[in-house]
């Protein structure tokens, strides 16, 4: 189709999603999903953990390629699932945590308190007594913080969390508070270990360039005796989900002749996005020669990625339970009803659209038909999908759409048991390799609890 015959179609430009082999595997069996929904009766969310594994192993790669000694602390925030946490302490990489039900969680699937990372603005008294009591390297936000840690009486390791230059943002300490803690004298209990920064957005060089920054900051505390060893740069190493060509033909036809009753959002998260993951970590290593600076400040660098260790570890599952035909421009399409609300695609609830097309199953062929997809609650405004998704075939009552790459902070953040309808499971699967690729194994799930 031609971009003028794009423009004037009702049909979204396709947005197909980034697969991982896992992923083909399911869609592609004729049996599996649907058993699965068979299983469960309604919507759910399936999660692969050994692709959190993999990724893991592939940001340490990054920091042993630079000879940079590296943490990965995964931010939990971004999926609840138990699941993922034991990956992430098979695969030696600890957990950023903001509560105590957090941490708590983050122990019992076998993440060490050395390991945890505490962040979050103004922490309980709890979260800093637990923190503190299982070792936990915890990121002081302001300094009553300090003060409340260091009438624990208790040791306690922590890094002073920054205030970028410029920034307006409500978290971290300015530079004559910092300079305050560091003269501190009277908590000798506080070990102060380094500093912390968060960004918004996704560019590396910003990143690195204020990690290079806080390397005078760190020599200049161990002259005032501190045993600085680490800087930790947060998170914001982006997902790509979808290819170049797919992102620029959406964002550069998009009309409200796409979307259902003429809907519109002012912004997207950057589905295309290079460098992204493993790779942004080394263009931040790699920038200005960071790894150099550090290796020769005998520093650590810590990162908190959450997004970025999920990347393809995960779909939601819907069932289709009503069709309608409405037309615009007296073109048809079709108005989907599936079990489930858009609570379960958080990015619905931003004022914004999870993009990449949903997957129509049973796989087959069929013409092309514009969809778009709404939730089975009372409200005009429970969309999933705006935009009419062309999709291969026609949907009928009983198929399963599955939308793709969800783990990343689609399937928890805003979840809720609205009408009183069940919030969706998790569904783990294990299995699907194997010594030889010509018959790798089945794979197989079992329900998260």
């Amino acid at each position: 189709m031609t971009a003028d015959a794009t423009a004037r179609s009702i049909t979204a430009a396709p947005l197909p999603a980034h697969r991982a082999e896992w992923e083909q595997r399911l869609l592609a069996d004729p049996d599996l999903p649907g058993d699965i929904a068979h299983a469960i009766g309604g919507p759910f969310h399936v999660l692969y953990p050994e692709q959190v594994g993999a990724l893991i192993d592939a940001f340490t790669e990054q920091f042993r390629r630079s000879g940079v000694d590296g943490a990965i602390y995964y931010g939990k925030k971004a999926n609840k699932s138990a699941g993922v946490v034991r990956a992430c302490a098979e695969h030696g990489a600890g957990a950023d945590v903001a509560s105590a039900g957090e941490l708590t969680s983050a122990l019992a699937q076998g993440i060490r308190g050395r390991d945890l990372m505490v962040t979050g603005p103004a922490k309980s008294d709890d979260l800093l007594w637990l923190a503190a009591r299982h070792g936990a390297l915890i990121a002081i936000d302001e300094p009553g913080e300090f003060d409340r840690l260091a009438a624990l009486d208790a040791p306690a390791r922590v890094l002073l969390r920054v205030l970028p230059p410029g920034s307006d943002s409500r978290f971290g300490l300015t530079d004559t508070e910092i300079e305050a803690l560091l003269l501190r004298t009277d908590a000798t209990s506080i070990r102060v270990e380094g500093f912390s920064f968060h960004l918004s957005g996704y560019d590396p060089i910003a990143r690195s360039e204020l990690a290079a920054a806080l390397i005078e900051r760190c020599l200049h505390a161990r002259t005032l005796g501190h045993p600085v060893t680490t800087i930790s740069i947060g998170g914001g190493f982006g997902v790509e989900y979808l290819s170049g060509d797919a992102w620029r033909a959406f964002t550069a036809g998009q009309h409200a002749g796409w979307f259902h009753a003429g809907k519109s959002f002012g912004s997207y998260y950057p589905y295309h996005q290079r460098p992204a993951g493993p790779a942004a970590l080394a263009a931040i290593l790699d920038h200005g020669d960071l790894a150099r600076a550090l290796r020769s400040g005998a520093l650590r660098l810590a990162i908190e990625p959450g997004r970025a260790l999920l990347d393809r570890a995960g779909s939601t599952v819907f069932r289709v339970q009503g069709v309608k035909t409405r037309t615009a421009h007296a073109l048809p399409y079709q108005l989907l009803t599936v079990d489930g609300t858009s609570l379960s695609l958080s990015e619905q609830w931003f004022d914004s659209e999870y993009l990449p097309d949903p997957v129509l199953w049973p796989m087959r062929p069929g013409a092309v038909t514009p969809a778009s997809v709404g939730a089975t609650t009372c409200l005009e405004s429970d969309m999933l999908s705006w935009r009419r998704i062309p999709l291969p075939r026609p949907a009928v009552v009983g198929d399963l759409l599955i939308y793709p790459n969800t783990a990343g902070y689609q399937m928890d953040s805003n979840e809720s048991a609205f009408h009183e309808l069940p919030i969706p499971p998790k569904v783990l699967l294990s299995g699907g390799t194997g010594s030889d690729p010509a018959r790798p194994s089945r794979l197989r799930w079992t329900l998260e609890r």
